[in-house]
């Protein structure tokens, strides 16, 4: 819903106890919300304490399992799920570092599970895994090269640590040649400095899905 510039005098004019039972209504409401006022108003958490508790969750839960033993749509519903916990994180504390950090760590993770690929039997959810994993690379480095010189050196050896496990995998290596992701660039730290442009060139062209 569109707030109309109306709209918005009239909520200015209401009396303070009628604006903060309005505010009240609409944070139970939304539970996200909420938890965005409380950590930017109130929390004695920093964005990286809170980035941390994620991390090791991440840690955690990849500890416990032994993804060889799981089918590639199972693998996909753990990402899906680990990676809606860093949404949530993200939503709550906007940190965008953390999106990233995150992010490489949890497909560091996966890759260094070391996952049957078996595309003989199995291709098309083996192909979903691995566009999984190469759409949220490209993101990855293309929210990398929107940042700071300086921060962009934090990730430099965990994109390539990624893309050395990348080149493990030979059916990784196929589709990502397919959908025009270079792995020397996170190898080399070599990401070209179109990559936005790039990397919407390549979703224009019905490519990552």
């Amino acid at each position: 819903m569109k707030i109309e510039k109306d709209f918005k005098e009239a909520l200015k004019q209401l009396p303070a106890k009628e604006k903060d039972k309005l505010v009240l209504r609409l944070l139970r409401k939304d539970t996200i919300l909420a938890q965005k006022l409380y950590f930017e108003l109130i929390a004695t958490e920093s964005i990286e304490d809170k980035r941390k508790i994620v991390e090791t969750r991440l840690i955690n839960s990849f500890g416990r399992l032994d993804l060889l033993q799981y089918h590639p749509t199972y693998i996909m519903m753990i990402l899906r799920h680990l990676s809606g916990d860093i949404n949530h994180h993200i939503r709550v504390t906007k940190d965008k570092y953390g999106e990233i950090s995150l992010n490489l760590l949890m497909i560091k993770l996966t890759l260094q599970k070391e996952i049957k690929l078996d595309t003989q039997y199995d291709y098309h959810r083996v192909y979903k895994l691995c566009i999984y994993i190469i759409a949220r690379m490209f993101k990855i480095i293309v929210m990398i090269k929107s940042m700071h010189e300086d921060l962009q050196l934090d990730f430099v050896d965990d994109l390539h640590d990624i893309g050395m496990l990348m080149a493990y995998s030979d059916v990784i290596m196929d589709i990502a040649i397919d959908h025009s992701f270079d792995v020397n660039w996170i190898i080399s730290n070599e990401i070209p400095d179109d990559i936005k442009q790039y990397h919407k060139q390549i979703k224009d062209m019905g490519l990552l899905k």
